[in-house]
């Protein structure tokens, strides 16, 4: 049988764990989670649109081409529709480096 998952932590629950584990209070582990989502915001809209937290994550802006309208086809009633006109855009993307792949 399949195991139960768990809730993923809160906010609340991290600046409590990092607080104990740091020794710090949880007002200043609450800013500086602050400062590094400040951080990350400034390089991702302003900046190079790269953000690397060393050996975890990658966090990165990605540009979708537009797409043409086209033809396509219902699959459950075989009827051609035509699939509308999409504008390119910028989407954000997580990539998981080494170390965070290794902990799994």
């Amino acid at each position: 049988m399949a195991k139960k998952a768990e809730k993923p932590l809160s906010k609340t629950d991290i600046l409590n764990a990092l607080a104990e584990s740091t020794e710090m209070s949880r007002k200043e582990v609450g800013s500086v989670i602050d400062a590094l989502e400040a951080l990350i915001a400034a390089n991702i809209s302003k900046g190079p649109g790269v953000f690397n937290l060393p050996g975890l994550l990658k966090i990165y802006v990605h540009e979708r081409p537009a797409t043409k309208e086209r033809m396509g086809r219902n699959p459950a009633t075989g009827e051609e529709i035509k699939i509308a006109a999409r504008p390119a855009k910028k989407v954000v993307k997580v990539r998981a480096l080494k170390k965070l792949k290794d902990l799994i």
